[in-house]
């Protein structure tokens, strides 16, 4: 029988419903509250088969002081993803990352620590750190260097988080991550929309020059160790996640290409991104180290198991494209 609950926020998202299974499929003594505003990334499809009695969906936004209040005091547990999270929307236009991302994340805080909360994650991104050059990887140690309004509005709230720890002893524990990729992802972000439109024989953007380097984590990996880390992880620490999976952004293009028997002609270069960071690389051995957590999954065999999900589930895609998965 359950005995806690576990709040997720942002539960509709790439990663949250990717954890949301997870912890419902791994943990038969947790319950789960969804808590995700549906904004144009939230996707219900992506939760729609799961019928669960410890399961609950709660629509709130976590701007909303009223909305926070009502949920924080079913729950013990707090595993924090909602953010607005695409670089190339938070270039165009700031404030709701902002909104969202630092304002959001104080007022989860304030009210997790009037309900005394248990336990805090605060899922973050290796974003926050900057740009790598071609060597050397990003450590917990590293500075914060962030450098497009979507990593600065992070940056803001994993200092926030800290901030907490310091001066109320509140017990969260941030965690950082390398590119997802996996099950669920919306397609404006590389893999899936690489995906997407090669199954069409659309054009392939790319930017610049394509050599922007990433470490790639499968999304699964990435739930285990948040789950790890909101078990046995250590109050006001900070821990890195990655996936020991550097890649360049046109070779994934082009295994992507591979793996669908499409050509290479579909590649199209295109301006650059403003602030484009060039390499992003984590070094995750105090996870490691502490944790005993390591990524089991290789990039090959992760692309594989990727593409061949967006395969079978055209339908979502469609759904997504057309609008109609919006409530």
């Amino acid at each position: 029988m359950a005995t806690k609950t576990l709040l997720v926020t942002g539960g509709c998202g790439f990663i949250g419903s990717n954890f949301v299974r997870h912890i419902l499929s791994h943990h038969q003594d947790l319950r789960v509250i969804n808590f995700d505003s549906l904004t144009y990334a939230g996707n219900p499809d992506n939760l729609a088969d799961i019928k669960d009695a410890r399961y609950t969906f709660f629509r709130g936004d976590i701007t909303s002081s009223t909305d926070v209040e009502a949920v924080m005091k079913k729950v013990q547990l707090v595993v924090h993803l909602a953010a607005e999270s695409h670089v190339d929307r938070s270039i165009k236009s700031s404030e709701v990352f902002t909104r969202t991302n630092v304002l959001g994340t104080q007022i989860l805080l304030d009210h997790a620590r009037a309900n005394s909360i248990e336990r805090f994650v605060h899922v973050s991104t290796d974003e926050v750190y900057g740009s790598l050059g071609p060597g050397g990887y990003f450590t917990e140690k590293s500075p914060l260097a962030p450098n497009s309004p979507y990593a600065a509005s992070k940056a803001g709230s994993d200092l926030l988080v800290r901030s907490y720890c310091h001066t109320f002893g509140f017990p969260a524990i941030i965690t950082r991550c390398s590119n997802n990729y996996g099950p669920y992802q919306f397609p404006e972000k590389l893999i899936p929309l690489i995906i997407a439109n090669a199954l069409e024989n659309k054009p392939l953007p790319v930017y610049g020059d394509g050599l922007n380097v990433r470490d790639w984590l499968y999304v699964k990996d990435h739930c285990q160790a948040i789950d790890t880390v909101l078990h046995h992880g250590k109050t006001g620490e900070t821990y890195n996640i990655g996936g020991h999976n550097e890649w360049r952004n046109i070779d994934v293009v082009k295994l992507i290409l591979k793996e669908l028997g499409k050509s290479e002609s579909l590649i199209t270069y295109v301006k650059d991104r403003p602030g484009h960071d060039r390499r992003y690389a984590i070094d995750a051995s105090k996870l490691k180290g502490e944790l005993d957590w390591e990524p089991t999954v290789k990039f090959e065999e992760g692309m594989i198991r990727t593409i061949a999900w967006y395969l079978k589930n055209k339908e979502w895609i469609a759904r997504i494209k057309s609008g109609a998965y919006r409530i």
